[in-house]
């Protein structure tokens, strides 16, 4: 039989705030970075982060292993953030920064910079108060409703 502790029950029931914060932060630094320097490979590291992030959750995300371990006793009483959320998120941020990649590789940098600069702004604002990509989440989840109605309900359930 395994236990669980309370860190991990929280852990597992949401992405704590600090987690989230930081996971923008990365993004904001990183893209900012980047762009001074004029190394788009950054912003290629940037991707293949995001995009572990987005396609294996938790477990693949970097940043997530990083902040749980930096902020073990904050997370411990953080609000927390909905995980599928935060994978739309990171999907959104990895299909802007692969589009830069693209752009990058086929000689049209201001294009990459660009889709580069939509994420640090998008990251900017999410640590200002106001995510966009939540909004977008928001939005997308009532069109979906409103096309298909309620959800079914299992056997079980009724």
């Amino acid at each position: 039989m395994s236990t669980i502790s309370s860190s991990e029950a929280l852990l597992c029931t949401g992405i704590p705030l600090p987690i989230v914060k930081l996971n923008r932060a990365t993004l904001l630094v990183g893209i900012v970075a980047a762009l001074l320097f004029q190394q788009p490979l950054v912003t290629t590291v940037l991707f293949i982060i995001i995009l572990l992030a987005a396609v294996f959750g938790r477990k693949g995300s970097l940043v997530f292993f990083l902040g749980s371990r930096l902020f073990a006793r904050q997370n411990l009483t953080a609000a927390t953030e909905d995980p599928k959320l935060m994978r739309f998120n990171n999907s959104i941020a990895a299909v802007l920064l692969g589009s830069a990649q693209i752009a990058f590789l086929s000689g049209s940098p201001l294009v990459g910079w660009i889709f580069s600069g939509v994420v640090a702004v998008a990251a900017s604002v999410a640590l200002a108060g106001f995510c966009f990509g939540c909004f977008l989440f928001y939005q997308f989840n009532l069109q979906r409703f409103r096309l298909f109605g309620k959800r079914v309900q299992s056997n079980n359930q009724q």
